[in-house]
């Protein structure tokens, strides 16, 4: 079910019980052995306007949460809603009709651009597939959106190889922005770039979506990042969703032990400082054979008995504050404790 909390924006996306199990297949010939669990019953809703941050180790599952929701892979399970339409249920020119209205910004500058293409036809791709504008007129489109990147209006006639990481970027965005979509989710868009670009592109899409109205799924494993720039923050582990909270409320008091030594890793900027690790052992465990329980359990410091054979349940603690442990007590009363589905 998806998490609803009460907000005078509504609800762009509602994302219900996500799962993306890939086949692992052997034998001669090739039948299904097992299944990688890499998206196991993820749910959460982004509202219209806001940065929603999701963060968690490598291989939790967050880029497959983000390709999943646009139907770059297809999903197992679950269901996902946006602007009150059900992606999964859509074919053809009605997809085709969605999907303007949902973009990527992909985590490599290098790969994510053809390099047989110069910079202003892969900008301009998108157009002549939802066939808007024509000669002249598209021209300016990309005209437009090289100027909102902060690039020039000769960089159209040139070949990605020909531009930097940060550069490459910025086209990126260009292009998921040319077709004014209502929803971009960025994919680690500044984990491949020097620390200094990473600023200004995080500064870019800031601007942006207060110019054009943007919402943002934001997945990220640098935690300062998420912090900058998210309005609320999920915190995946092992394909599961083990806390969701606002920004403020997840930084300052992080409920789940997972986050709490996620938190313990962030640098502090003073060097007469020092924070306390909370350095966990051992390590992830396989998708493919996660444990029984809690699956963070192997690793956690506070685990009990109970977190061994019993699945937690993904409630809420605290006011628009949602974990998934037995060790966290429920602040508000139990009625009013379970996640709400939006009808559609």
């Amino acid at each position: 079910m998806a998490i609803k909390i009460e907000d005078s924006k509504k609800d762009l996306l509602v994302v219900q019980d996500l799962k993306k199990y890939f086949p692992v297949r052997s034998g001669l010939l090739q039948r299904v052995a097992a299944w990688v669990k890499a998206v196991d019953g993820v749910s959460f809703s982004i509202r219209e306007g806001e940065t929603f941050g999701l963060v968690g180790e490598s291989g939790c599952g967050k880029t497959t949460v983000g390709r999943s929701i646009l139907r770059l892979i297809p999903a197992t399970g679950g269901s996902v809603f946006f602007d009150g339409e059900d992606v999964y249920g859509k074919r053809g020119a009605d997809l085709k009709a969605l999907r303007r209205n949902m973009q990527i910004i992909f985590q490599d500058p290098y790969s994510s651009l053809d390099p047989r293409m110069p910079v202003g036809d892969i900008i301009a791709e998108g157009l002549q597939i939802h066939n808007i504008g024509h000669g002249k007129e598209r021209h300016e489109i990309v005209q437009a959106m090289l100027d909102k990147v902060g690039l020039n209006p000769y960089h159209a006639r040139r070949y990605p190889h020909e531009f930097s990481g940060g550069q490459r970027q910025r086209i990126g965005i260009a292009r998921a922005l040319a077709l004014r979509p209502k929803f971009i989710v960025c994919d680690e868009p500044v984990s491949a770039l020097d620390v200094s670009i990473q600023s200004q592109v995080l500064n870019l899409l800031n601007d942006l979506q207060r110019e054009f109205g943007l919402t943002y799924l934001f997945i990220a494993h640098n935690l300062s990042v998420v912090e900058h720039i998210s309005d609320r923050v999920g915190v995946m582990y092992l394909g599961k969703m083990v806390e969701l909270a606002s920004r403020e409320e997840l930084f300052r008091n992080p409920l789940h032990p997972y986050t709490q030594a996620l938190m313990s890793a962030i640098p502090v900027p003073n060097p007469r400082l020092k924070r306390q690790r909370i350095v966990l052992t051992g390590d992830v465990p396989s998708p493919l054979n996660p444990p029984s329980g809690c699956r963070f359990h192997p690793r956690c410091p506070l685990a009990v008995e109970i977190c061994k054979h019993v699945d937690p349940p993904f409630e809420q603690k605290a006011a628009d504050h949602w974990v998934a442990c037995h060790l966290v007590p429920s602040g508000i009363p139990k009625s009013s404790a379970q996640p709400a589905a939006l009808a559609h």
